[in-house]
Formats: structure tokens, C-alpha cells, sequence
């Protein structure tokens, strides 16, 4: 059976996608203090909030988060978790998990923020988490920063809101969403099946 660590640092509604996952045949576990020995086959950050504060609810079990997952455990980071993927951010102080080069910064002023509804996803490159996801689908946004990044190999998808962002990252074992997907509709539900059959696999 496919065990899923969900990391609680106390940001956003985790039910949804606790059940979304649930519906999927996957153990789901709901933990604010990561631990190797949980033996998880994959972890997801996910959540909406603060930055510098979501750093610092990490930080007792940031290092042993930080070393399996660069030791092959997938990893999903959803809206505010894929911006901590980056190592800082324009919203606050605090270092992220630092997983890719680059950092996050504010939507341009030129929009209203947050950014908030339903927005298309341009497929740079294909992948696992990408399978069976068509160019053009449309997917739920919520946020006001977006990852910037310095590895264009990294960007699997961008959308565009006052300007293009990477709005899917995918590196190795390591994924990231600025989008919900568990509030996506049929798209997200295709990206949440692929991350579980990365897990599996």
C-alpha cells in the first residue's frame, strides 16, 4: 500500500486533499514533524500563507526533509509549498528548502493580487507528473509570489498573469504546483494519480 506523508505547518485546508488522496487508495498521514523512519513513499508541502513563517514552522525537521528527499524521495510542493522549494523569498525572511536555484517574487502591479481563480497551463516539457495533461488545461490558482527561477530545464508548464511564471516545476523526484490541483477538477486529478504512480514506482 502507497503511504503519502501530507507536512501540516499550519497553512491551508489539508482535508481536500487528504480525501483526494484517500479516494486514490493511498495512506494518507498528516505530520508537522517529518521523520525518515515514517517510511513515506512520497511527501507533500502543501498549503497557502506566509513564507518566512512557514520556514520556521519547518525548521525542527527541515534537515531530515531536506535529506531524503535528495535522496530520491518524490516530492510534491503545492502553491506555498512549491515556493519553498527556492531558497528565499520577496515575501519575508526565512530560508526555503533550496531545492533549485532561483527565488520568489511578487505578482507585478499590474494585476489585482492575489491571483485568484482559474488560469491555462502551457506545457514546456513533458514528464511524469505532466502524463495524460493536455497543452492549454485550465487549473485553480490562489497566490500573490510566484518562483522565479534560474533552471529553465526545471519549468515543466507556465501560465501568464501579468506575466509568465512557472506554474508546474518538475526536477528529478522533486515537483511543485503553484496551482491546487486538488481543486483543479478532472486536470488535477490527473496530476495527483501521477504523482501517486511516481510514489509507486
Amino acid at each position: 500500500m502507497t503511504r503519502v506523508g501530507i507536512i501540516d505547518y499550519g497553512a491551508g485546508n489539508l482535508f481536500s486533499l487528504k480525501t483526494s488522496l484517500e479516494r486514490r487508495g493511498v495512506v494518507v498521514e498528516i505530520t508537522d514533524q517529518f521523520s525518515k523512519q515514517m517510511n513515506f513513499d512520497g511527501v507533500i508541502l502543501p498549503g497557502v500563507g506566509n513564507f518566512g513563517a512557514a520556514t520556521k514552522t519547518l525548521e525542527p525537521s527541515k534537515e531530515e526533509l531536506v535529506s531524503a528527499v535528495k535522496s530520491g524521495l518524490p516530492f510534491l510542493g503545492i502553491c506555498l509549498g512549491a515556493q519553498l522549494i527556492f531558497k528565499r523569498s520577496e515575501e519575508d525572511e526565512g530560508e526555503g528548502l533550496a531545492f533549485l536555484d532561483g527565488e520568489v517574487v511578487r505578482l507585478p502591479k499590474s494585476v489585482k493580487v492575489p491571483h485568484m481563480g482559474w488560469n491555462n497551463l502551457e506545457i514546456a516539457k513533458r514528464g511524469e507528473l505532466l502524463k495524460d495533461v493536455e497543452d492549454n488545461s485550465w487549473v485553480y490558482f490562489v497566490h500573490s509570489y510566484y518562483p522565479k527561477t534560474t533552471d529553465n530545464a526545471a519549468v515543466a508548464a507556465i501560465s501568464d498573469y501579468g506575466v509568465k511564471f512557472p506554474a508546474v516545476i518538475a526536477k528529478k523526484n522533486i515537483f511543485g504546483t503553484q496551482f491546487h490541483p486538488e481543486k483543479s477538477g478532472p486536470v488535477g486529478a490527473v496530476i495527483l494519480n501521477n504523482f501517486i504512480e511516481i510514489c509507486r514506482s
